[in-house]
């Protein structure tokens, strides 16, 4: 069987895992050709790193050249790791030329984004597919397949509560996603995640949301208001990370960019504490919290039933001991984590469903999604894990809907917001 030969635009720190697992864990069924990026420096730590582990450096490309690099290399499929704002630019002359495309979360950042990869996609016969790994953690396939098989009954509400602690949420407010024209928000960036769980789990697509947000506890003026404008446990040394200092400090002379700014500098625009109400089209009712400055990490499920009570808890970490530069997701915080699943039937007591709790790598999920992403064809997939194009849009739907409630104070018709055709 030939393999299938990638090229990776954008190669920042959410590039690695894919490039490692194409690269060398998979290279039987795939080959990677080559890296585009703005930044030449960036694309050289990956290339020294594939020589360090035994593979031969790929050609690098200015991110104007893509088509070229598209056409001179013969790629097969794209994988997309830039800044989201830049994800539709790709996805669509990807499509347009011929090719699949692999591309982070969230798929885009807007409506109009997300309408020109719909049209490309209905133009063109190539296939987008988002990686959702948080389908893929061995804990929320439990309670998928619990839910799919009526545990509950049929879902009538549900409550997700999802907190971000003060060293992963803060680095939100360090990096480019702390302009909104750049992520789309939380509501977009990292609820997307979230939103993608909820409509996988609930078995339905939202209709209607209302929402609330604001920026709390970030930013210039709420840092003074709060007295921690100079707070050094807020403060991130990237020169204590090699891998990141290489990426980002090294190669700063290139475009500027820094990724270790305080998150209570100017330049804040989007919010780190929201509210939100959603209407499905089966009729369930969400009530969602996304708090970004927690004292711990987690979160929170609790699905109401015609039958009974799904309950989840998630403590990824208990507490926050300081500012390592670690790449969040890749390894495990210091601090204490557990997680807790049980279900309630009505007139019976609680039963505590067994769970495997895997700290590492998103509990275990990012391994498991390069895996099914870059394995062998035709695995199989009977809780449908894999995310196309469709799902892609339907998880943004949420997030789109929420920010236009922030802006007008109303609730949102989400057919209002976007045709998905």
């Amino acid at each position: 069987m030939a393999r299938r030969r990638y090229a990776v635009v954008g190669t920042g720190s959410r590039a690695e895992r894919h490039v490692h697992a194409i690269a060398v864990e998979h290279a039987g069924t795939c080959e990677l050709v080559a890296f585009a990026d703005v930044n030449r420096t960036r694309m050289n730590v990956h290339n020294d790193r594939l020589a360090e582990l035994g593979v031969e450096p790929v050609p690098t490309y200015d991110a104007e050249d893509f088509l070229k690099m598209l056409d001179e290399q013969r790629v097969d499929v794209v994988v997309v790791t830039t800044v989201d704002r830049f994800h539709d630019t790709y996805i669509v002359e990807a499509l347009d030329a011929g090719r699949d495309v692999v591309t982070e979360k969230p798929m885009t950042t807007d409506v109009p984004s997300a309408g020109k990869i719909l049209d490309a996609v209905h133009r063109n016969e190539g296939s987008v597919t988002v990686t959702f790994n948080y389908r893929y953690n061995p804990i929320h396939e439990k309670v998928r397949a619990l839910l799919a098989d009526g545990a509950v009954g049929e879902i009538g509400s549900v409550h997700f509560e999802w907190l971000l602690d003060t060293r992963h949420g803060a680095d939100y407010f360090r990096r480019w996603h702390r302009d909104k024209a750049n992520s789309g928000g939380l509501m977009v960036h990292k609820a997307t995640h979230h939103f993608d769980l909820l409509n996988w789990w609930v078995g339905s697509v939202p209709e209607t949301v209302y929402a609330q947000g604001r920026l709390f506890f970030y930013g210039n003026e709420n840092g003074e208001r709060h007295n921690y404008a100079h707070d050094d446990r807020f403060d991130i040394e990237l020169e204590k990370n090699a891998w990141l200092k290489k990426l980002y400090v090294d190669a700063r002379h290139e475009d500027g960019y820094r990724r270790d700014q305080s998150p209570f500098e100017p330049g804040v625009s989007i919010e780190d504490d929201m509210s939100v109400l959603v209407r499905y089209a089966s009729g369930a009712n969400l009530t969602y919290h996304l708090t970004a400055y927690s004292p711990w990490e987690g979160y929170r499920l609790m699905v109401n039933g015609s039958k009974g009570r799904l309950e989840l808890e998630v403590v990824e970490n208990s507490w926050v001991s300081g500012q390592d530069p670690s790449v969040h997701g890749v390894s495990a915080n210091p601090e204490q984590g557990w997680a807790k699943l049980s279900v309630q039937r009505l007139f019976a007591e609680r039963e505590d469903i067994p769970l495997e709790y895997d700290r590492d790598g998103h509990g275990g999920a990012d391994q498991r999604m390069v895996d099914a992403l870059y394995g062998p064809p035709g695995q199989e997939d009977p809780l449908g894990r894999k995310a196309t194009h469709h799902d892609g849009v339907l998880s943004l739907l949420t997030g789109f809907a929420a920010n236009r409630s922030f802006e007008t104070g109303q609730a949102v018709h989400v057919a209002d917001v976007i045709d998905l055709r």
